[in-house]
């Protein structure tokens, strides 16, 4: 069994490795034509070729994240229909490979490429992604959303503050910054005004040019506004810079431990986080589609291809990998719309997919 599994292993690695270098590059010559006109658009904000290929290198892990499942779904396919075919796996099944040990040899397989699924998605494509678009922020501009800029919340022992952040600078900080403080009732007690802002080690804004605007407490004798004009101030808030740049940033390039703790700091200030919630568990399940992808490709193994070639089989294989895909994504919006449990909404694709492809893999072992 230790050589059936090295021949498989080597075959499946050499072929995934080889369909996720043509992916990578593709997409790497997609991105760098697009970046090239970047550069004439920008060029007289010093935006020039080396930043170009700098912030298309940063953007390959986001992509080998994104693509390894479907690699590791073509390199199988390929594999076990090349080994149906030439009668390998004919040799192999009389030398001990049945059917639950082949699944099982396949299943350890996948759970490699899981971990290295999780690894690159939790690890390297968040920071990858973040240091690309801080990169093009540099020279094309502040990150931001919309008109305004990012809302978030944030809830005190005794008061409450709605905080605007209008854009994101190309070294973490931020700009922009309104902070509306409110009391327990429901009052506007202060308003700030900061030209940049900073977030510290110690669960707290230093804040830079700041115009402090308080209102009096209700039942003052005399109504006024109070103005004071600060060079700097700390505002201390759990409000992190992850969840400032998941507010202006694609919550899906976030790691998994920076949604569950942005979670629970809009479930902590009363706010909807169905979004976020589902793209955590998407998070959580999207590695284990390499499972479902090598279960997909097992039953390929099973196929008898005397009468032609293996190119409309595996043309199919990768049709119905793409499909789960799309249906992945599909469930995500209606999910959000319809809202659905967030983990059955991340995780009812893969369960479909892997019980069409166990039934097809028990109908030709038991049936043919």
């Amino acid at each position: 069994m230790k050589t059936i599994r090295r021949l498989i292993y080597g075959e499946v690695l050499s072929a995934v490795g080889f369909v996720t270098l043509c992916f990578l590059s593709l997409f790497f010559f997609f991105d760098f034509v697009e970046e090239i006109q970047s550069i004439g658009r920008h060029g007289a904000a010093q935006y020039q070729l080396v930043h170009a290929l700098t912030y298309v290198t940063l953007m390959i892990p986001s992509h080998l994240y994104e693509l390894l499942p479907i690699a590791v779904l073509i390199g199988t396919i390929f594999v076990m229909a090349r080994l149906a075919k030439s009668s390998e796996y004919t040799i192999l099944r009389t030398s001990g490979l049945g059917p639950w040990r082949a699944l099982k040899t396949l299943l350890y397989l996948g759970l490699a490429f899981v971990l290295l699924t999780f690894a690159i998605g939790d690890y390297m494509a968040p920071v990858a992604d973040r240091s690309a678009q801080l990169l093009k922020a540099r020279y094309q501009g502040r990150i931001t959303v919309g008109h305004t800029g990012a809302w978030l919340k944030e809830r005190q022992a005794y008061s409450q503050s709605a905080v605007n952040v209008a854009a994101l600078e190309s070294d973490g900080s931020m700009r922009g910054i309104r902070i509306f403080e409110f009391d327990n009732q429901g009052f506007l007690m202060s308003v700030l005004q900061a030209e940049s802002a900073i977030h510290e080690s110690d669960d707290a804004w230093t804040l830079s040019r700041v115009t402090r605007t308080e209102f009096p407490l209700r039942g003052a004798d005399a109504a006024h506004i109070e103005h004071r004009q600060i060079e700097s101030f700390r505002w201390a808030n759990q409000i992190t810079s992850e969840m400032v740049s998941a507010a202006l940033l694609k919550p899906e390039r976030m790691s998994t431990i920076d949604l569950f703790q942005y979670i629970r700091h809009l479930d902590a200030n009363g706010q909807s986080s169905q979004r976020y919630q589902i793209e955590f568990w998407k998070k959580v399940f999207y590695p284990l589609s390499c499972l479902v992808m090598v279960v997909l490709a097992l039953p390929f193994a099973y196929l008898h291809f005397r009468a032609g070639g293996i190119t409309g089989y595996v043309f199919g294989g990768v049709m119905a990998g793409i499909s789960f895909f799309l249906l992945n994504n599909v469930f995500g919006y209606i999910g959000n719309l319809q809202n659905w449990q967030p983990w059955l909404t991340a995780a009812l694709p893969g369960i479909i997919y892997s019980l069409l492809s166990l039934t097809a893999f028990g109908w030709l072992v038991f049936r043919r």
